[in-house]
């Protein structure tokens, strides 16, 4: 439920809507007692979405804020899916890069729009 609202960055749709993420699509698996390891694979629309690296970034923030247990979080682009999956993969789970990425303003006002709750 935490990531369906999240928006896509181009259209007025949200991932879920445009079958980005699915509930298929996340797995949460305990790796100690209150310790949790989420893994999310998500497809992009199309192969070469240039979107793809902000989607996953998206993805990480909103769970990191919302997730109310301790937790591990792998988040991948759904193999087959994108034409540099493993480059993107690389980015959206390297906690460095992350933090950069969230430190550019440009960046970080798209991610918050994307990750608002309709609400908001």
């Amino acid at each position: 439920d935490v990531i369906r609202t999240i928006r896509d960055p181009e259209k007025p749709n949200t991932l879920e809507e445009l079958d980005v993420v699915t509930e298929k699509s996340v797995e949460v698996r305990e790796l100690a007692e209150e310790e949790f390891l989420v893994t999310i694979r998500f497809s992009p629309t199309v192969p070469h979405c240039s979107l793809a690296t902000l989607i996953g970034l998206c993805l990480r923030i909103k769970l990191q804020r919302c997730l109310p247990f301790r937790h591990k979080l792998e988040i991948y682009i759904s193999e087959g899916t994108h034409s540099t999956e493993e480059d993107v993969n690389k980015q959206i789970n390297d906690k460095e890069r992350v933090a950069a990425a969230m430190e550019n303003p440009n960046l970080r006002e798209i991610v918050e729009q994307c990750v608002a709750e309709p609400d908001d």
